[in-house]
C-alpha cells in the first residue's frame, strides 16, 4: 500500500487510516463532522496525494485531449483548468477528470482509482501521434485548501499573490528551487486552492500550513479527512466515481451535461448524441428524506410500491441536519417535488426529489 508524503504528519495528528484506492489516507482526525463543520465556517486542509497527476505534451497534445475527453478545449485558455469526462465508446464514463493549459503542455488530474486505466487509455487511443504522457503522481505531492478563509490564509502563508487566480484557473512557477502549481478550485462546495509541489517539498510547507512547530502557530487551518470531504461534496452535489458516475452509465444520465460537446467529436459521441436525441431513461437527482437515517448507497428507491432508482451517495448532512442523498431514478420520478420512498431493507422512508446542490456557500 503506498503512502502519501504527508502521512507521518497524519500519524503525528492522530488520524484514522484506511485503505482507499491502494493507498493509505486518513479517513479522519477526531471527527467527522466537526472537520465538515469547521470547513464550512473557517479553513482546512485535505491531503489528496493519492489522485493521478500527468503531464501532457507534444505536437499533438491538443488534438488527442479533444478526441477523448467530451468537454471541447480548443477553446481553453493558457492558466484555464477544464472539467470533463473520459468516456468509452458506448458512453460510460471512464473518469471526471481535470485538465488545464499551461504555456507548453497540459496537466490532468484523474481518480486514485482510474489511474491506472486511464493511463492505458490515454495511451491506447493516442497511439502514433505525437503526444507523451508523464505520470507524476509519486513524485508529487497534492493538497487542498477549502473554506470561507482559504484565501485569507494562503494570502498570509503563501509567498505568491492567489487572490489574482480566478476560479477554475491556475498560477504556477518556481519557489526555493522547487516548481509549484496553485489551482482556484475543490470538492467542498467552498471557495480553496488545490496546490501541487514536489514530494521533497512537503517537509517544508506543511509545517507552515499547520503551525506546527513554526511562527505561524496560530494558523486556523486544521487537517480533515476523506470523511469530511465525502460529506461536504455530497451536500454541494457533487458527483463521485463510483456513485454518481460510472461506466455503466454515461455523462447525460449523471446530470453532467454542462461538460459534454455535442457539436464535437469524441470518442462515445455517437452514443450520446443517439440517447440525447431518443431521451433519457434514467438521471441522478436530489432527495431530501423526511427520516434521518443515512441511505447507504445501493439502497432501492421506490414509487408507488415499484421499484425506480438506487441510491448513489448518502449522509446525514451536518450542515443542513437533514438526510440527504442522490440517486439514479427513471425520469418519470425525476422531477422536484415528487414523493418517493428510500427501502431501508424493508422499512420505507418517504424521500422527495430535490434540486441540486444541497448547499450554495454565500459568495462575498
Amino acid at each position: 500500500m503506498r503512502k502519501a508524503p504527508l502521512h507521518s504528519a497524519h500519524v503525528r495528528l492522530g488520524a484514522k487510516m484506511v485503505d482507499f484506492a491502494g493507498w493509505q489516507m486518513p479517513v479522519m482526525y477526531q471527527s467527522i463532522v466537526e472537520e465538515h463543520r469547521y470547513t464550512r465556517s473557517a479553513v482546512s486542509l485535505f491531503d489528496v496525494s493519492h489522485m493521478g497527476r500527468f503531464k501532457l505534451t507534444g505536437d499533438d497534445v491538443e488534438a488527442c485531449l479533444q478526441y477523448v475527453c467530451t468537454r471541447n478545449l480548443a477553446t481553453a485558455e493558457v492558466g484555464q483548468s477544464c472539467y470533463t469526462h473520459i468516456c468509452r465508446e458506448d458512453g460510460g464514463v471512464l473518469d471526471d477528470v481535470i485538465v488545464s493549459r499551461a504555456e507548453d503542455h497540459w496537466l490532468m488530474v484523474c481518480n486514485a482509482s482510474n489511474r491506472e486505466r486511464i493511463v492505458e487509455w490515454l495511451r491506447t487511443h493516442t497511439s502514433g501521434r505525437r503526444f507523451d504522457l508523464s505520470d507524476e503522481t509519486l513524485d508529487t505531492a497534492m493538497v487542498a485548501l477549502q473554506g470561507p478563509q482559504a484565501v485569507e490564509e494562503c494570502v498570509r502563508l503563501l509567498p505568491m499573490d492567489v487572490r489574482s487566480i480566478g476560479r477554475y484557473r491556475f498560477l504556477a512557477g518556481c519557489f526555493m528551487t522547487f516548481n509549484y502549481s496553485i489551482f482556484r478550485s475543490g470538492y467542498t462546495g467552498e471557495d480553496g486552492f488545490e496546490i501541487v509541489v514536489p514530494a521533497r517539498a512537503i517537509p517544508l510547507i506543511a509545517p507552515r500550513l499547520l503551525g506546527e512547530g513554526t511562527a505561524e502557530a496560530s494558523t486556523p487551518i486544521r487537517p480533515a479527512g476523506l470523511g469530511a470531504r465525502d460529506t461536504l461534496r455530497l451536500e454541494a452535489g457533487m458527483p463521485l466515481y463510483g456513485h454518481e458516475l460510472s461506466d455503466e452509465w454515461d455523462s447525460l444520465s449523471a446530470g453532467q451535461g454542462w461538460c459534454v460537446d455535442l457539436e464535437k467529436d469524441f470518442i462515445g459521441v455517437q452514443a450520446l448524441r443517439k440517447l440525447k436525441a431518443e431521451g433519457l431513461r434514467r438521471k441522478i437527482v436530489g432527495l431530501e428524506l423526511e427520516s434521518k437515517r443515512t441511505a447507504r448507497q445501493g439502497y432501492a428507491v421506490c414509487a408507488g410500491g415499484r421499484e425506480v432508482g438506487k441510491v448513489t451517495s448518502g449522509c446525514l448532512s451536518p450542515t443542513l441536519g437533514k438526510s440527504i442523498a442522490m440517486a439514479l431514478v427513471e425520469v418519470e420520478s425525476s422531477a422536484p417535488g415528487s414523493e418517493l420512498e428510500v427501502d431501508f431493507r424493508g422499512r420505507p422512508s418517504v424521500a422527495r426529489v430535490v434540486k441540486l446542490p444541497f448547499y450554495k456557500r454565500q459568495k462575498t
